[in-house]
């Protein structure tokens, strides 16, 4: 098993819960969503200030996407605590959810994706005829360009599964093209 899914899922058990917003509860972080941003710039940001964990998500998202931004920088947080100390702002910040390029982004990612949803979720609708890809992500809350990195990590750890999206997807980039809530 893999470091990255052993974290999500002892993360997951001590919040009892798989939603983000406990995620960043637990690990001590303040949340705050800002109008301040561009809608259609920065995503969101994790700093560090004097010991304390700060999230911050861009207010013009749909609802269902600062959740998910929200739960992305709650996981630099944890893995890269050190990283975002080192930066000289102090903060790690997504313009681009969902890219594969740069091991901090992926890593958010696979965590994520793990956190948000246990295996045994998505067997049991890949077993189920009434559900694709999309409707599965849909049914799911999570975006086709997250669910490809659940999948691909489920593959990673053996399951037979496959994933007909790219895991390089820019899915916050150009809004929610091919997702609906």
């Amino acid at each position: 098993m893999s470091y990255l899914y052993t974290e999500a899922e002892k993360a997951a058990k001590k919040c009892g819960t798989r939603d983000p917003y406990d995620l960043i509860d637990v690990i001590g972080a303040k949340l705050r969503v800002s109008y301040d941003f561009d809608p259609e710039g920065l995503k969101g940001y994790a700093t560090i200030l004097n010991r304390s964990k700060f999230i911050l998500v861009n207010g013009h998202l749909e609802k269902p996407d600062q959740r998910i931004v929200a739960g992305h920088e709650a996981t630099h947080l944890i893995l890269h605590k050190a990283d975002i100390l080192r930066s000289p702002v102090s903060t790690l910040r997504d313009f681009n959810l969902f890219s594969n390029t740069g091991r901090l982004e992926s890593q958010a990612n696979r965590f994520l994706a793990d956190f948000l949803v246990s295996d045994l979720e998505v067997l049991n609708m890949a077993s189920d005829e009434a559900y694709d890809f999309f409707s599965a992500a849909c049914e799911l809350s999570m975006p086709p360009p997250l669910f490809a990195f659940k999948l691909w990590n489920m593959i990673q750890r053996g399951h037979k599964i496959q994933s007909p999206i790219d895991l390089d997807s820019r899915f916050l980039a150009g809004g929610r093209d091919g997702w609906s809530s």
